[in-house]
């Protein structure tokens, strides 16, 4: 019994690396030399993104490099325009101060040929540039009839007189063209409210005439006399049922002209 149990331990698995089979420990070593060799030559999924990755960095280095070779060329020409216009433009420049020279000279040429002409018009000239003559002033001869016959106008005004206008120009027709002592007598004789005022005015111009312009009152005449409308007042009057009718109470301005006879 003792036998059949050691022969039962012998036959029973080792376990550990002693227990192992020889062909799995060369497999093992064979795949251990393969990552080995992958991780030194850069092989696997890892390698293949790094080489992509390299890849398109050096298409991008070389499409950089490319594209500033390409543009050269216009720069160069541009460059080149640019040098031909600088020649242009001092070969303008040139030309002009060529002319200039050129016109300085003939004008140089022809002032020393007209310098003894111009001694002989400057001898004649001072003869010729005398002052402007004045004219004569208008003598002031003696007074035509018409200035002679001028007679003054003595003016007067009255504004804001409490008259209609239509009733002092009633008034004012009949006094037109008279005598100041005729047209006094008529108007102090008139019935109509407006004869008092326009008798005020009328005197007060004679008054004028006689301070002012040292003129006769008996010489004078009427000669012109208007009537002017003026600003109307308004009343109001209370009627029957509650109404009111409106009052106008108009004014005038009268002015009188007054000249003396011949």
């Amino acid at each position: 019994m003792a036998e059949g149990n050691k022969g039962k331990k012998g036959s029973e698995p080792v376990s550990g690396a002693a227990g192992r089979r020889p062909e799995t420990k060369a497999s093992e070593e064979a795949a251990g030399k393969r990552a080995a060799e992958d991780k030194g030559t850069g092989k696997g999924s890892g390698s293949k993104q790094a080489e992509k990755a390299e890849a398109k960095g050096k298409a991008q280095a070389e499409a950089k490099a490319k594209k500033p070779a390409a543009k050269k060329g216009p720069a160069k020409k541009t460059a080149a325009k640019r040098t031909s216009a600088k020649k242009e433009t001092a070969a303008r420049g040139r030309q002009p101060a060529a002319e200039a020279t050129s016109k300085t000279a003939d004008a140089r040429a022809k002032a020393e040929t007209a310098k003894p002409a111009d001694k002989k018009t400057t001898a004649k000239q001072p003869a010729s540039r005398k002052g402007p003559t004045k004219k004569p002033a208008a003598k002031s001869g003696p007074k035509t009839k018409d200035q002679a016959s001028e007679r003054p106008v003595v003016r007067a005004k009255a504004s804001y007189v409490r008259v209609a206008p239509r009733k002092a120009r009633l008034v004012a027709d009949q006094v037109r063209g008279l005598p100041l002592e005729d047209a006094l007598t008529l108007l102090r004789f008139s019935p109509r409210g407006a004869a008092r005022d326009v008798a005020n005015l009328i005197g007060s111009a004679a008054a004028n005439a006689e301070n002012n312009h040292d003129l006769v009152a008996d010489d004078l005449r009427v000669t012109d006399i208007r009537v002017d409308e003026g600003p109307t007042l308004r009343r109001y009057r209370p009627r029957a049922l509650g109404r009111a009718t409106r009052i106008n109470k108009r004014t005038s301005h009268i002015q009188v002209a007054l000249t003396p006879e011949d």
